[in-house]
């Protein structure tokens, strides 16, 4: 059946497509914003008392035991973790300079593409970024043999695709165009 005899049996209404994206712009959106934001993110870990759960004070032997705390700041940034970042220096493949480069803009990237997304500015631009990012982030874990990460990095590029393939379906954008 032709796309144009579609639209007439169902009253020239793509609302399905259209929400589809809606959800999928929504989601890449939110992952990519939050995804950057935790590369501003540090735990640490604090001593805290042992509360007695009869008195509800701190216990009187003065045993502690440690609650990660987590808190965000520019200070903490780490675009690369640290431990796969040793990994990727040892790797002859990525060149030190790429590396250095990638791992000051993969956390601003992430929430830039992520904020686009969600207000709707330039969708299908900052889908394909956010594609690049994941392609570029599959080739090191591919590098240092990391097969869950590939897999799971693999699953984020089909979403974007998909995202990409239904951007003609973008309602609420700000660029429709881009």
């Amino acid at each position: 059946m032709s796309e144009s005899n579609e639209n007439k049996k169902t009253g020239g209404c793509d609302c399905d497509l259209g929400l589809a994206f809606i959800v999928l712009r929504l989601w890449l959106g939110v992952r990519a914003l939050l995804a950057g934001i935790e590369k501003f993110g540090k735990a640490t870990a604090t001593p805290v008392a042992v509360i007695d759960p009869t008195t509800g004070q701190p216990d009187a032997s003065g045993v502690m035991h440690n609650v990660n705390i987590k808190h965000y700041a520019f200070a903490n940034y780490a675009g690369v973790p640290d431990a796969l970042k040793e990994k990727f220096a040892l790797e002859p493949l990525l060149p030190k300079f790429g590396l250095s480069l990638f791992d000051h803009l993969l956390g601003p990237l992430f929430i830039l593409t992520g904020i686009m997304l969600l207000v709707g500015l330039g969708t299908r631009i900052s889908l394909f970024v956010q594609a690049l990012l994941y392609l570029a982030l599959t080739v090191g874990l591919i590098l240092i043999d990391k097969p869950d990460g590939i897999a799971y990095l693999g699953i984020h590029v089909a979403l974007v695709a998909f995202a990409l393939a239904l951007a003609k379906h973008n309602k609420l954008a700000i660029l429709k165009k881009w």
